[in-house]
């Protein structure tokens, strides 16, 4: 199985290095279940209005201009 290949890799490393190793596949596990938006880009369309511009602003978008 991968998982106990990915175990024997981590048996070599030295243990003052595997906090390093730890916080990479933490940090990877949690960005796994993180959505990524596309965030909005003014000027998307040089000359042209795209179909984006006619839709509403989300919330949190209109909430900074209060």
């Amino acid at each position: 199985m991968l998982i106990d290949k990915i175990i024997q890799e981590l048996q070599e490393i030295p243990e003052e290095r595997l906090a390093e190793v730890y916080n990479l596949i933490h940090d990877f596990r949690l960005g796994l279940n993180v959505e990524n938006p596309q965030p909005r880009t003014p000027g998307l369309l040089t000359g042209k209005l795209g179909d984006a511009f006619f839709e509403p602003l989300p919330e949190d978008e209109l909430q900074q201009w209060e």
